[in-house]
């Protein structure tokens, strides 16, 4: 096995350079015989220079763009996503550089899934609006915000993926109906969860929740439109915890503020820190894209990682790489030989 030289982002640390998610495994590259090192910069986006001096890179937040690899200069076999969301990677150029980009939808599809019930939960049980009550000293209003019981409504899942079945366990105890909307989802994989397929639009018409699963993609941008709001039942509630842009912010706060939807619980918004105006209306709880930020998630998270460093690194290839034309080309598979021994 080559010893591999791993960077980090820095985005992981604070202000006092202390990594603010805690364990995230990283001792295992030390362990394995891999050194390992946090970027000396702060980046929104990669540059060639910023990569170049390592065989994997671990990040978070940076992007990764055409101008993120240079011909002739060193670049990473493989760049390990902490999290699943991968649309400010630009497979096509990693592809074309022989990269392998790499998600951890292990780690984090049960975080994800919790952070959608506790939403939910918090929605329809008015939690932030009861919050509000006490600090204001309002104690008395509190008859006139009663929750709705989770148990037997129905909640519609755009999404029915890794994360949306995590959910659909979730769900189980509290007898509700489950609808899905998602077209890669088999019938028997459905049925198996108990789920009902349905159209975007009886999906809309007929929950009684509807919570956002799915991943970002050009098809998927705005699939919650006006069209999908004005459907829904003006007591429904809408959870997004999955991406911004899949839900239309501005039609959505129209929607809210004309009570043709009950309530809304975001987590993810469609520029961040939100800028619609969505965060001031009193009928809807927020988080700042933190909600499934536990030590489960860093753990996992990290744990995926780290362990497709150690797969390249012992010529492997790992678990979860999504730009998947890269293993055919003989680059790559170059790339991977020369690890071993």
């Amino acid at each position: 096995m080559t010893a591999f030289t791993v960077g980090v982002s820095r985005d992981f640390l604070d202000a006092q350079d202390r990594n603010v998610w805690g364990d995230i495994c990283l001792d295992r590259l030390t362990e394995a015989g891999h050194s390992w090192e946090y970027l000396p910069r702060v980046v929104d986006a990669f540059a060639p220079e910023d990569l170049a001096p390592y065989d994997g890179v671990i990040f978070a937040a940076p992007a990764v763009t055409a101008s993120s690899f240079r011909d002739g200069t060193p670049r990473p076999r493989v760049l390990a996503r902490f999290g699943v969301g991968y649309d400010t990677v630009d497979l096509d150029g990693c592809t074309a550089h022989d990269v392998a980009v790499t998600i951890t939808p292990d780690g984090a599809r049960r975080p994800v899934a919790t952070a959608a019930l506790t939403m939910l939960l918090a929605v329809l049980g008015n939690v932030a609006v009861k919050d509000r009550l006490v600090r204001e000293h309002r104690w008395a209003e509190r008859d006139q915000h009663m929750g709705l019981g989770l148990s037997g409504i129905t909640v519609g899942l755009i999404g029915v993926g890794n994360t949306g079945s995590d959910l659909v366990g979730l769900l189980a105890p509290f007898g509700v109906r489950v609808l899905g909307h998602d077209p890669f989802c088999p019938p028997e994989r459905a049925r198996a969860l108990h789920v009902e397929l349905v159209s975007r639009e009886e999906l809309a018409a007929r929950s009684d929740a509807v919570v956002v699963m799915a991943a970002l993609t050009p098809a998927t941008r705005h699939l919650v439109d006006d069209a999908f709001l004005a459907t829904m039942r003006s007591t429904a509630v809408l959870i997004n915890v999955a991406r911004g842009p899949i839900v239309d912010e501005i039609a959505l706060v129209d929607a809210l503020r004309a009570g043709r939807i009950r309530a809304a619980g975001l987590d993810v918004f469609a520029t961040e820190p939100p800028t619609s105006g969505i965060e001031l209306l009193p009928n809807v709880t927020l988080a700042p894209h933190a909600l499934a930020w536990t030590s489960e998630m860093s753990r996992g998270n990290g744990g995926s990682c780290v362990q497709a460093i150690l797969d390249v690194a012992e010529g492997r290839v790992p678990a979860h790489v999504v730009n998947r034309d890269v293993l055919e080309r003989p680059g790559f598979q170059a790339r991977l030989a020369a690890a071993l021994p």
